[in-house]
């Protein structure tokens, strides 16, 4: 009694380890890395490392495909513990007969331990091992589970190793849709991979199909029209590509760590597709212009999800870096980063949405902006030269408002490319001088978007997220939804060319907010748009750097983007926060805050911390002689009027793109205004004069304005008499280092005084 006792621990030992004791993992071949789209399809895959195309195992097989492998292979595997004795006796008096080795008798368990030991030779011990193992498995693993394993891990020719690896590869389909014959060929193969490839072998792998697919209508598992229309396919000849829709997006997924994995992501399969269409098509004129590379990404502005990602084009080849993943690359940002600056202006308090900003030729320690024309309109509104994307504004507002508190609502809203220091960037932050991914701008215009169709800013920061099972970390956002109300209602105006004309082609279209960007050399060129359910971002250029003339947002960008807006459902608009505006009297004419003298007045609504802004500055109360041609003082007898004016350095340009405007008419005495106005350098300057090729120092032109067009100005530097200019106002002379002290003096004794300093023997930069 006691040994039997030590017998039954002994078995009950060698069972609980068979069925819980550690097991290696049965297969650690590579696996190939395999991208799914939100609904399962396949949008990419790449080889394993070793060669294969074996894929990581699914949870399940297609019941046509279970049905042909049992009747082929193992009819009694549901049955059975791994071993089938009847076939083994079977298999031994059929090879006794055949005087060789012609049936092994083999379950499909015992094949599935054959496959995790390796290929053995066909002999006694191997046998007696594969049957030992075989039933390790079934105590383990269910019967559905084995045949996942067995599907995954069988050869079907080539280096095609799996179901899905051979459904893909000779038929290209999933293994859910392919037909009788077809399931019965794969249900074959493993016994006979070689027969797959064309040539010696191919009549008797098709025999044995048939002969298959007959066994299948014997026992009623499918009809005689099936089985004869089955037998009538052919079998399949050269391998097929798989799909490739997505390769740059799986490669971002390998080096993120997802190596030899099935990949979920949240990308739309069809729309994938036709945002590739667009962009091939797109891509024929781009290569004519030597562009090479382009990109585009679609966002759900909710979730923050990836829909379509194309990192490249798929023309693209390797002497024009088609491997690169350009959504995810630093590139500089163009014009991209204007829009958060005037929301965060807005926010704090320093600016009205419309209010008049200084458009004039401007120098910051060397650093001169210029606008994509060369042109200045001397005041242009805020809102719109935000959607004319006017450079010399951008950067006179960074200066006013400060390059780290803009780094740090840049950082918040989630460029955290964007990661050099304040004195490293410098103004040209604003106009290009930083890098980000198309990635993370889209990302940031989307966070823009999700806060103005909500309403609420804790809805705001989720950085992109294209995996089904990552979860969009979210953040408040730095820029509260009026102020992201304003920025995108500026952006919805579309008459806003930067760098060329052609956005007629757009009017029409949805309204959304857009915007442009162009880098410097023309080797950027961006456009970005977001409705309250989309966002679309599209970079073009190449990847190598090289600038091309006329590669701007706008001619090679935004026909990409407005492409694709027209295959996306339209949007339903931003509703104004009204809970954080404020109806607001505003000076219809300046933007600002009115005062008592601006006439006609506009009550609108407006962000609620516009209330901080100074009221309108170019509104004077004048009175005007009888002929209404000349001031008077106040008191004598004339009109009493409210009259709009610029200073004088902004009215010389401003009067040129506004012929409405009215010069503020002369007076009989001398007021407190000068009719004086300084261009450049402007008071309290900070010049730096180059030094030419031939060792000399530049000359430096200063410029000024006067109300009067036949006014005589006198100019004196230092206490010494320069000249006098009449008309136009320009005098160029030789600077030394220093401080420099300018009086200006016209016939009639008004007069004007600045001070600026220069530094010699630097080189002055500018900026577009």
């Amino acid at each position: 009694m006691k040994r039997w006792w030590w017998i039954a621990a002994a078995l009950a030992a060698l069972f609980v380890r068979a069925k819980w004791g550690p097991m290696d993992p049965l297969f650690d071949a590579p696996k190939c890395t395999v991208l799914l789209d939100r609904s399962g399809s396949l949008l990419a895959a790449t080889v394993a490392s070793d060669g294969q195309w074996r894929m990581p195992p699914a949870d399940s097989i297609p019941k046509r495909f279970e049905a042909c492998l049992l009747e082929f292979e193992d009819r009694h595997f549901r049955d059975h513990w791994g071993i089938h004795l009847p076939s083994l006796v079977r298999a031994a008096q059929q090879n006794r007969r055949a005087g060789r080795v012609v049936s092994g008798g083999s379950t499909i368990t015992m094949q599935l331990a054959r496959m995790v030991g390796g290929t053995r030779s066909r002999s006694m011990w191997n046998k007696l091992r594969e049957m030992a193992f075989a039933i390790r498995l079934e105590l383990r693993f269910s019967k559905d589970e084995l045949l996942a394993m067995y599907a995954a891990n069988a050869p079907f020719g080539g280096n095609v190793v799996g179901l899905e690896a051979a459904a893909w590869r000779w038929y290209g389909r999933p293994p859910n849709t392919l037909s009788w014959a077809e399931c019965a060929t794969l249900a074959v193969l493993p016994n006979a991979p070689s027969r797959i490839t064309p040539g010696k072998g191919r009549d008797a792998l098709k025999a044995k199909r048939d002969r298959l697919l007959d066994r299948l209508s014997a026992t009623a598992q499918i009809d005689p029209v099936t089985r004869s229309l089955a037998k009538e396919e052919p079998l399949p000849d050269a391998p097929f590509a798989l799909p490739n829709s997505a390769n740059h997006l799986l490669m971002t997924a390998r080096v993120q760590g997802h190596g030899g994995q099935r990949v979920r992501s949240t990308l739309d399969g069809v729309l994938q597709s036709r945002v590739l269409g667009i962009a091939e098509r797109h891509a024929r004129t781009l290569e004519a212009n030597g562009v090479h590379n382009a990109a585009i990404i679609v966002l759900d502005v909710t979730t923050g999800k990836v829909l379509a990602y194309m990192g490249n084009l798929p023309s693209a080849d390797a002497a024009h870096a088609g491997s690169v993943d350009i959504v995810q690359a630093r590139r500089s940002s163009g014009s991209l980063l204007k829009p958060f600056l005037y929301a965060d202006m807005l926010q704090s308090g320093e600016l009205m949405p419309h209010q008049l900003v200084l458009d004039l030729p401007t120098h910051y320690e060397g650093f001169a902006p210029r606008n994509y024309d060369d042109r200045f309109d001397g005041a242009v509104p805020a809102s719109q030269a935000l959607a004319r994307s006017l450079n010399v504004p951008a950067v006179r507002a960074l200066q006013t408002h400060g390059i780290d508190r803009t780094l740090r609502t840049l950082h918040a809203m989630g460029l955290d490319h964007v990661d050099r220091s304040a004195d490293d960037y410098g103004l040209s932050l604003i106009v290009g001088g930083a890098e980000s991914t198309l990635w993370e701008l889209t990302g940031a215009y989307a966070s823009m978007a999700r806060v103005a169709s909500t309403g609420n800013e804790r809805s705001g920061i989720h950085a992109p997220t294209y995996r089904m099972n990552d979860d969009p970390v979210g953040r408040s956002s730095p820029l509260s939804a009026a102020s992201i109300h304003h920025t995108l209602k500026a952006l919805q105006t579309l008459n806003r060319p930067e760098m060329e004309a052609g956005w007629e082609q757009f009017s029409g279209t949805e309204a959304m907010a857009w915007k442009t960007g162009t880098s410097f050399g023309h080797r950027d060129a961006w456009a970005i748009g977001v409705t309250d359910r989309y966002a679309v971002g599209v970079w073009t250029g190449n990847a190598d750097g090289e600038g091309r003339p006329g590669l701007t947002g706008t001619l090679a960008a935004a026909p990409i983007l407005f492409e694709v807006f027209g295959i996306l459902p339209d949007g339903h608009g931003f509703d104004p926060p009204y809970d954080a505006l404020q109806r607001i009297p505003t000076c219809r004419a300046s933007g600002y805050r009115a005062n008592m003298d601006c006439t006609p007045i506009d009550t609108v609504w407006t962000i609620a911390q516009a209330l901080r802004t100074p009221p309108c500055p170019y509104h004077l109360h004048i009175v005007l002689d009888p002929t209404g041609t000349r001031r008077v003082a106040p008191g004598e007898q004339g009109t009493a009027t409210s009259w709009f004016v610029l200073p004088p350095q902004v009215e010389y340009y401003y009067s040129i793109h506004h012929p409405e405007y009215r010069t503020l008419p002369a007076a009989q005495v001398t007021g407190h205004e000068s009719p004086l106005g300084m261009i450049y350098p402007e008071n309290g300057a900070h010049l730096f004069i180059p030094v030419e090729l031939d060792g000399s120092y530049s000359q430096v032109v200063l410029h000024a304005a006067h109300r009067d067009p036949n006014a005589t100005v006198h100019w004196d530097i230092d206490g010494a008499y320069l000249g006098s200019t009449r008309n136009e106002h320009r005098m160029a002379m030789d600077l030394s280092k220093g401080m420099h002290r300018l009086t200006l003096t016209d016939q009639h004794g008004a007069s004007l005084r600045i001070s600026f300093r220069v530094e010699r023997g630097r080189s002055v930069g500018a900026a577009e």
